[in-house]
């Protein structure tokens, strides 16, 4: 994180529902360019997530970048969606 961002406040922008998605959705703010602070990991060896009972891990960005991180987890998750009504719809023709 710059100078210029160390003391600005952090904000939650989404929780996940699961530690693989929280990863995936810290990538795709890293790769936008949006900071996600306390998103590096450092335990080498994580507890798999048990399926039954998820994390609910916070996803923390700058209060400054927080919209435009919003933006970017809405669409990410809109297209997630629309593949699986695909895949669900592929699969009921297919039946």
């Amino acid at each position: 994180m710059s100078e210029e961002h160390s003391n600005e406040r952090v904000v939650v922008a989404h929780v996940a529902e699961s530690a693989t998605e929280a990863m995936v959705i810290r990538s795709l703010l890293e790769s936008a360019g949006i900071a996600t602070p306390g998103s590096v990991s450092t335990d080498p060896f994580p507890i798999p997530e048990d399926p039954e009972n998820p994390h609910n891990l916070e996803i923390l960005v700058l209060e400054s970048q927080a919209d435009e991180a919003r933006k970017v987890i809405a669409e990410y998750l809109a297209g997630n969606a629309a593949i699986t009504e695909d895949t669900d719809a592929s699969e009921d023709s297919s039946s």
